[in-house]
């Protein structure tokens, strides 16, 4: 079956191919293992976050997912620069992936903001009940 693909699943998707790379090269090339289990960890937990948002039981559950992903591309952005700063991987390299997570980070944040104008406002709730009556079909159930 086909299914419209989002940007935000096919960036952190690629973002935590980047990441199981960098981890393998990590282990491989400069045998560290702590701070490259840290950012495996954070880096491609993003994306499955993401992934189940968009099997959310409502609109709620899917900012709560996104808001997840939001706070471990947080995380994430620091591990990448305590692998900069500690010399782990070269400028270049920093530069590439950490400007990939902050991407992630402003797509998620718009995506989010987009997203709570779809939820109506306890304002708006109390109106249609008073205009309505509680048990009318318009009226969202808190």
């Amino acid at each position: 079956m086909y299914q419209k693909r989002s940007i935000l699943i096919d960036k952190s998707k690629a973002f935590a191919l980047r990441i199981i790379k960098l981890y393998k090269y990590l282990c491989e090339q400069k045998n560290e293992y702590v701070l490259s289990k840290q950012i495996l960890r954070w880096g491609t937990s993003i994306g499955a976050n993401i992934h189940e948002a968009f099997y959310a039981q409502s609109t709620a559950d899917f900012i709560s997912k996104l808001s997840i992903s939001q706070k471990k591309d947080g995380k994430t952005l620091y591990w990448l620069e305590l692998l900069h700063d500690s010399s782990f991987i070269d400028d270049d390299a920093f530069k590439s992936i950490y400007d990939d997570c902050k991407e992630l980070m402003k797509l998620l944040t718009v995506s989010i903001k987009k997203s709570k104008n779809l939820i109506p406002k306890t304002h708006e709730i109390r109106y249609i009940r008073k205009r309505f009556g509680r048990d009318h079909r318009a009226c969202p159930s808190t």
